[in-house]
């Protein structure tokens, strides 16, 4: 738990999004739980330290969807798919959003949902669709 960090600058895009009323919600593989590394209970502790320190600048996460399950499990949630987001998204009355990522299949899965997928890179990105954070934010104002 005392290992996680946030990157640079989520709390005020956070906080930016949600003030432009924006939902934020969580959506997070945990192929460590199927591989046997750690428990779900594990994972919740996580969770709630994050939602904890987020509220603390004022955050509000909506809601935390997590897939348990390894790669090898072919499951249909976990992501690129779009299941969690497509569920979410019917869950929360949300008819469009970002998915916003520091890995490829992030932005790749809110694509496949039919939503903007943003990649979170210091570098650029191999899809060229994807932006940098700040300039992901600078663009909706």
């Amino acid at each position: 738990i005392d290992d996680f960090e946030f990157i640079d600058g989520i709390f005020d895009v956070c906080l930016y999004f949600q003030n432009l009323g924006y939902k934020i919600i969580i959506v997070t593989n945990q192929s460590g739980i199927g591989r046997g590394m750690f428990k779900v209970e594990d994972m919740h502790k996580v969770h709630e330290k994050i939602i904890k320190d987020l509220m603390q600048e004022g955050i509000v996460i909506k809601d935390v969807a997590f897939c348990p399950h390894s790669p090898h499990e072919n499951c249909d949630c976990r992501k690129p798919s779009p299941k969690m987001i497509l569920d979410l998204m019917q869950k929360h009355g949300i008819e469009q959003g970002f998915m916003i990522g520091d890995k490829a299949i992030d932005a790749e899965c809110g694509i496949a949902a039919g939503i903007e997928g943003v990649h979170l890179t210091n570098s650029d990105s191999e899809y060229p669709k994807f932006k940098r954070l700040i300039e992901f934010a600078k663009s909706i104002s």
